[in-house]
């Protein structure tokens, strides 16, 4: 049975905000369908979408290649990044309240990227990445600059346990004077799970603190697994 993919203005955006501030991540099932997981894919091979490619051993990123989109985004991608902001920009001014900080962050994602632009920042960056057996990606926070948003979303394009083993999302959530906690999840095609740019509230005695997150990926063991990344802000 195909199910069709979720607008993100049927999200309960209120759970996703608590699965966020309790766990470091949400899951935002349904968000691209397989025939627009198929045609995301195959755009890999085509150089003339992406302004550059990065090989991840080379940086000592992990063991795998992943591809920034070139302006004009992907009708899709472009649709996906503008429909999701808004309500993520709404839970991203909470948090901000919660840690002391003013609410910073405009209501509509043009907006914030004209900040972005004005600071230098004006180079897209949604991305594919790809990775085969053998393959992972090493834990990093995604930040390109000055100017950020504290929120993203990470959508599995391919079928796990069918195009691929292994391969498992992992967040790890590293709060002040505490181990770390990890979290390993399987991405279904078309789901995405939204996760921390770099940190999130944590309610303590004395009012909340930060915690830091990082994200990777866990070593793909057969087949081929590819995602793609929403990332709100622009880079240098």
């Amino acid at each position: 049975m195909t199910i069709a993919p979720r607008h993100p203005d049927a999200i309960r955006w209120d759970e996703a905000e608590l699965g966020m501030l309790a766990g470091g991540f949400a899951r935002l099932p349904s968000l691209l369908s397989a025939a627009e997981c198929a045609a995301l894919r195959d755009l890999y091979s085509d150089d003339r979408r992406f302004r550059s490619r990065i090989d991840m051993a080379r940086y000592r990123f992990g063991e795998g290649d992943y591809a920034y989109f070139d302006h004009p985004l992907p009708e899709v991608v472009a649709r996906l990044r503008r429909d999701l902001y808004p309500p993520l920009a709404a839970i991203a001014n909470r948090w901000a309240e919660l840690l002391g900080a003013p609410a910073a962050f405009p209501p509509d994602l043009d907006t914030f990227l004209g900040r972005c632009h004005r600071s230098g920042q004006t180079r897209p960056t949604p991305l594919l990445l790809r990775y085969r057996a053998g393959g992972h990606n090493t834990l990093h926070q995604d930040v390109y600059g000055d100017v950020t948003f504290p929120l993203q979303v990470v959508i599995g394009l391919s079928r796990p346990g069918v195009d691929y083993t292994g391969g498992e999302l992992v967040i790890v959530e590293q709060r002040p004077r505490a181990q770390s906690r990890a979290t390993a999840l399987t991405l279904a095609q078309g789901e995405g799970v939204l996760v921390a740019t770099r940190e999130k509230p944590v309610a303590g005695a004395r009012g909340h603190h930060r915690a830091t997150l990082r994200h990777g990926v866990s070593t793909v063991t057969a087949g081929e697994r590819t995602t793609l990344g929403i990332i709100f802000h622009d880079a240098t």
